[in-house]
């Protein structure tokens, strides 16, 4: 296996405390700087290249830094592909990257390639080679130009699809002819709690202590409230350029915890895009130096678990008598309570207690703008007669391939007994 070092401490040139008020250096600047610089400066040469090594206590310009940044476009045709999956946990994403001699628009101009599954957890030793397919491209933010993000599922060399591969299993139902007809869309949640790297304890409280109870911080601004904004940021405007749909991002209850949104996306998109989306959080967490987690209650007591409520509707719902289709699917998923939760993501028990605007994982129930309930209902909805649901059920670490899979298939493709129908009315006494 390849192995990348981080750059040594010789390639970080030092800059004066009185430089740094200026602002960041360009390399231009750069250049003018180093030939102004009195004798005191530490000069090193050969006959092939000069360093100015210059002493400082507070900053360090990284010439990597100009490597990372160039601009190879003039230079050749070539382009870096970033393909990417689903690693053995079902919620670590890995990568690798590979040269393609020109740029792309499709995924099937891609090659297929393959990995060591025994390393991920997705493959025994001895037959440890998995295939992995490109079925999404995104724009590279970090690189730039016409690099890519590719996002691929996993199968085995006979094309039989790995057990941690979701997205196949959620291709079949969303290109099946029903669903298809009801372009279902998900409008989905993430929520995510920032750690400090070396104590795993979130972003801005005290180490070891806690900050004041949760109130101020939900969509909040200050210094005593809000920790991690820059990462947000950089996480909405990398998702833009990449071509995710990103529709928003807010500070949540809990502080050093945040929430980004996704779509509306239609079918098997909405799950490419969390996942590319996840990807690049954690590589500009990687880059800050923040530990990201997706643990549904990363901290214990009076504090917001972390989820990631879909928002989910079909054509039959946005349509004029909508709402009667909206009740009739909230009455199937009542009956299937139990396969969904099973699928909406590990440690959920601990974050759905019914208290820290959750429902009990064991009761059911929906309501019109109750955040304590399974599914919620918008008032504009009720008001309008037609809309989408809210299903606040699945975990901040769930895979968006199942929920939003399951949610099509219960809603669209599923039919319960006329029996069973009728019982279930009875017990969420659906009212218009």
């Amino acid at each position: 296996m390849a192995q990348i070092l981080a750059p040594s401490p010789q390639w970080q040139m030092r800059v004066s405390k009185n430089l740094m008020d200026v602002g960041p250096l360009t390399p231009k600047m750069w250049s003018s700087l180093v030939l102004k610089q009195s004798k005191k400066g530490a000069i090193k040469t050969s006959s092939k290249f000069k360093v100015y090594a210059l002493q400082s206590e507070n900053g360090t310009v990284n010439r990597v830094e100009q490597l990372l940044n160039l601009d190879v476009t003039p230079y050749t045709d070539k382009i870096i592909a970033e393909y990417i999956w689903i690693g053995g946990s079902g919620t670590d994403v890995r990568s690798k990257s590979k040269t393609i001699s020109k740029p792309v628009e499709h995924p099937s101009e891609l090659p297929k390639w393959n990995y060591d599954g025994s390393s991920t957890g997705q493959a025994p030793g001895e037959d440890s080679e998995v295939i992995l397919y490109p079925q999404a491209i995104f724009k590279d933010p970090f690189r730039g130009g016409n690099n890519i993000l590719v996002i691929c599922d996993t199968y085995t060399p006979a094309g039989e699809p790995i057990p941690t591969n979701k997205r196949y299993r959620a291709a079949q139902i969303f290109s099946n002819p029903k669903v298809i007809a009801e372009v279902p869309w998900f409008g989905i949640e993430q929520e995510y709690t920032l750690l400090q790297t070396n104590v795993k304890w979130p972003l801005g409280w005290p180490a070891g202590g806690y900050p004041g109870p949760q109130g101020p911080y939900y969509c909040g601004a200050g210094a005593d409230k809000i920790f991690g904004r820059d990462i947000s940021d950089a996480l909405y405007k990398a998702c833009l350029y990449a071509g995710i749909n990103i529709s928003g991002t807010n500070g949540e209850v809990m502080p050093g915890q945040w929430e980004f949104q996704v779509g509306p996306s239609v079918g098997i998109e909405a799950g490419d895009h969390i996942w590319c989306a996840r990807y690049l959080l954690e590589r500009i967490t990687e880059q800050a130096g923040v530990v990201l987690t997706l643990d549904p209650k990363p901290i214990e007591g009076d504090w917001n678990g972390a989820g990631c409520h879909t928002n989910y509707s079909t054509k039959s719902m946005r349509e004029d008598g909508g709402y009667e289709k909206i009740k009739k699917a909230i009455l199937s998923l009542s009956l299937r309570h139990k396969d969904h939760i099973s699928a909406y993501g590990e440690g959920n028990e601990r974050r759905l207690t019914g208290k820290h605007e959750t429902a009990d994982i064991n009761t059911f129930s929906w309501g019109v703008a109750n955040r304590g309930c399974s599914i919620r209902v918008g008032r504009d909805t009720e008001k309008n007669g037609k809309g989408y649901l809210e299903d606040r059920r699945p975990a901040s670490n769930m895979d968006p391939y199942v929920v939003t899979s399951l949610l099509a298939e219960t809603t669209i493709l599923w039919e319960p007994t006329l029996e069973a129908e009728a019982l279930a009315a009875q017990k969420i006494a659906l009212k218009v």
